[in-house]
């Protein structure tokens, strides 16, 4: 900005005006983060909602499935720190900028901004006496050397002339006194372009004074900007920074004691006398007959009508107890019902765990078979299969019933396409 040239300044007026496209800058980093910061903390409370319910709906049990559980705990409590995170970043750090932005830029009713202008108008005013010698000085140079090339060609000419027979005494005498006149010319610019040279040094320290006085004060103005931006930089560090949260901390020191209190040998114990041979049993004893005795069997509700017509489906009031249970990896229910003896005669899970965890559709291997027989149904409502072995249909659509309704409320199908699955029986009616 120091520099001769006049108008060398307008980098150091830029950077006021950048200053204030860096605030907009730094605004618009701390809402974007502030977005990634609350998508993740809804991410993972989704993630924990819908694994607490696979766990708790699914075989595992005792100490190890707290243990579990708690993991998913864990992502509950630090989904709200990140939107603790997200709500610092915007309250406090983005309002932070947006205020000492506004106060410390001030604009004008013509646009731009004071701060600015004044800037501008001081290197204006304090280089414009210095540029005005300067352009006295620069004509003056221009002049004499103007006059020195003059000189030269007159010299030249009368230098040539003395060679030519053609030239008359007359003639050299008006080329000697050309260069006489242009040697005059040349002292006279000479002397003039000296003075303005002087001139201007003298001004130049003034000028250079008065310069960096107003340099100065761009500068210091920048440099509160900057203390403001590491300032701020330092409260974003620390709103991220969640290791430096004792809550965080606390979160892994619960979820490391859950963990470490799980006990395989309470977990197989409670196993033992709940369903192994340490259950308590109701052995067999004679009993008189007793003709007012009555036998009261247990059923199962039917499932009921939805709120828009269409009857909720077994899985929304029950978990199914069948190869891809509805809403859990598991492949049963760890509270339904078994019987009341333990016995080596109890019948297996028709699938395990891996076919229901993303495997196939266990009804394919039977797509070839059944072609005849059944009964057909017709679609009352509509139906969008919510696994993988469910069938999906319109109303109004015909299809066959390969089983009847179980104890769940489903029914085995097979769509015209030849698709086999499960279907809610209270979706259909005979043809």
């Amino acid at each position: 900005v120091l520099n001769k040239e006049v108008g060398n300044y307008k980098r150091t007026v830029k950077r006021i005006d950048d200053g204030y496209r860096l605030c907009n800058d730094l605004m618009n980093c701390l809402q974007e983060r502030a977005k990634i910061e609350k998508a993740y903390s809804q991410q993972l409370t989704d993630w924990s909602k819908r694994w607490k319910q696979l766990i708790e709906k699914g075989p595992q049990y005792g100490t190890v499935e707290r243990a579990w559980i708690a993991v998913s705990v864990e992502a509950d409590k630090v989904s709200e720190l990140h939107q603790e995170v997200k709500n610092a970043l915007l309250n406090e750090d983005f309002e932070k900028v947006k205020n000492w932005q506004k106060d410390s830029y001030h604009k004008q009713m013509m646009g731009g901004f004071k701060e600015t202008k004044e800037a501008e108008e001081g290197f204006k005013k304090a280089q414009k006496p210095w540029a005005k010698k300067l352009k006295e000085m620069e004509t003056a140079k221009k002049a004499y050397h103007m006059a020195c090339k003059e000189e030269k060609l007159a010299a030249t000419r009368e230098a040539n002339s003395k060679a030519e027979t053609s030239v008359t005494p007359d003639q050299q005498k008006k080329l000697h006194e050309k260069v006489d006149k242009c040697k005059q010319d040349v002292q006279k610019a000479k002397e003039k372009y000296e003075k303005a040279l002087e001139e201007l040094n003298k001004c130049t320290p003034q000028y250079m004074e008065n310069m960096e006085q107003v340099f100065e004060q761009c500068q210091q103005f920048e440099e509160k900007r900057l203390t403001f931006l590491r300032e701020v930089l330092l409260d974003i560090k620390r709103h991220l920074n969640l290791t430096e949260d004792q809550n965080y901390a606390t979160v892994y020191r619960e979820l490391e004691r859950t963990i470490n209190s799980a006990s395989a040998q309470e977990d197989l114990k409670w196993f033992n006398n709940n369903h192994g041979p340490g259950m308590h049993m109701n052995w067999p004893q004679f009993e008189e007959y007793n003709p007012d005795a009555t036998h009261n069997v247990a059923k199962r509700e039917k499932p009921k009508k939805g709120n828009e017509g269409a009857p909720n489906t077994p899985g929304s009031e029950h978990v199914v107890a069948h190869a891809g249970d509805r809403g859990s990896v598991s492949s049963y229910d760890k509270n339904q019902a078994y019987s009341a003896e333990w016995s080596d005669d109890e019948q297996p899970a028709s699938h395990s765990g891996n076919e229901t965890n993303g495997g196939n559709n266990p009804f394919d291997e039977e797509s070839g078979s059944g072609g005849a027989k059944g009964v057909r149904v017709r679609a009352l409502y509509d139906y969008d299969g919510q696994e993988q072995d469910e069938l999906s249909f319109k109303a109004g659509d015909e299809l066959t019933k390969l089983e009847d309704e179980d104890e769940q409320g489903w029914c085995k199908g097979r769509l015209d396409s030849g698709q086999l699955g499960l279907y809610p029986a209270n979706y259909v009616e005979p043809i």
